[in-house]
């Protein structure tokens, strides 16, 4: 099964602009899949390879003379070396669209990224599908809660994996290696206990001494294996928004997952009935709306600046977008059954500010409504 990705229209208006192209994204996202079949007459070089990476680490020049006008280097964060002789070729040939380069450790490749490209690479961002992409590929469910618990990633729909399967391996597999060779974990079950933790507190506001008596480590421990697992594109934090506004003002970001397959297989939930009564339902709704906001703005390379807002009396907007000067604001409710104090929080928000704001009550039900108090959305158009 091939499923068109977004980004592709966000790489192509780009490759004749920048000598070089940059995908980075979480592993197994599609990266090596896009790259080769948008690009079919580029080598490839996977410096995954032993042999490979030996050579271009010891001697980088000859490595690169090897390679004619255009290449794809797959996981090139692995040779940091290589990135000054990327740019002495770049620079000399004057050639857009000469390298792209592909990685999944965010740290590393931005690092040498900024450090001998600025100014030369177009950065690009390839997550797991996102809910346009599965709905134009004709395999989004109609039930929200069976796309949740299924995930996102590519390999479940492309090579029918089941998720369990998928999951257990990933996280065993990716998450753990990828963390390793950022920071130094001596008990990797610690680690797995902090990552679970993380997961029971996926939409909530981050308490990093919390989870860290919870695990029994550190702050500073919990801090740096939080940080990993954001440059490893598992989590990301929202952060408030709180300018212009009175000290009551939440200033702690929130937790998120990039997927939530792999939120439930951490909480271990696998049936949509056993989630259709779960606690953590509203919660999960809203990681897989925020998380689909995140995706679509990577893959359509639009980057706007995204927050939410709450006050110390529980006040709330889930998702604030910054569009221009104007901003939109959106709440995200699992319910099918729309009630006028769901809108409450968009409506305090407004009320503070003033002016009349877009707002929009996006939902786990299937039709889009115009209401007195602001857009109803069901949960398939969000993004669109």
């Amino acid at each position: 099964m091939i499923i068109k990705r977004q980004i592709v229209n966000s790489i192509l208006a780009l490759r004749t602009k920048y000598p070089i192209l940059a995908v980075t994204g979480p592993r197994q996202s599609g990266k090596t899949t896009l790259l080769k079949s948008m690009f079919p007459d580029y080598q490839y070089v996977n410096l995954e390879n032993p042999d490979v990476r030996s050579f271009a680490e010891s001697d980088p020049s000859s490595f690169l003379s090897m390679y004619e006008k255009f290449v794809i280097f797959d996981e090139v964060q692995r040779v940091p070396l290589l990135f000054s002789y990327i740019q002495a070729v770049a620079d000399e040939s004057g050639i857009m669209g000469q390298f792209i380069l592909s990685g999944s450790q965010n740290f590393h490749l931005m690092k040498n990224i900024t450090q001998s490209l600025a100014g030369r690479v177009a950065i690009f961002k390839l997550f797991p599908f996102d809910l346009q992409e599965l709905s134009v590929g004709g395999v989004l469910n109609d039930n929200y809660l069976e796309n949740l618990l299924k995930g996102f990633y590519p390999a479940i729909y492309d090579r029918e994996i089941p998720s369990k399967i998928f999951y257990s391996n990933y996280t065993q597999t990716y998450i753990q290696r990828d963390v390793s060779e950022l920071i130094a974990i001596k008990d990797i079950r610690l680690f797995q206990n902090f990552l679970s933790l993380c997961a029971t507190n996926a939409g909530q506001l981050l308490n990093i001494s919390a989870l860290a008596g919870k695990c029994g480590v550190s702050q500073p421990t919990a801090k740096s294996w939080l940080s990993a697992l954001e440059n490893s594109y598992i989590l990301f934090l929202l952060h408030p928004f709180y300018e212009n506004f009175s000290k009551r003002i939440v200033k702690t970001p929130k937790l998120y997952f990039y997927d939530t397959g792999l939120l439930c297989h951490l909480l271990k939930l696998s049936d949509p009935q056993q989630l259709q009564l779960h606690p953590f339902k509203g919660s999960l709704f809203e990681n897989m709306m925020v998380a689909e906001y995140v995706k679509r703005m990577s893959h359509k390379n639009q980057l706007n600046d995204i927050w939410f807002w709450r006050d110390s009396a529980g006040h709330e907007v889930d998702l604030i977008v910054q569009n221009g000067p104007e901003q939109r604001l959106f709440e995200f409710k699992a319910t099918k059954t729309i009630m006028p104090d769901l809108f409450k929080g968009l409506i305090y928000y407004e009320n503070l500010n003033n002016k009349q704001m877009n707002k929009t009550l996006v939902y786990g039900g299937n039709e889009s409504q115009t209401r007195k108090y602001g857009n109803v959305l069901p949960w398939k158009a969000f993004g669109q």
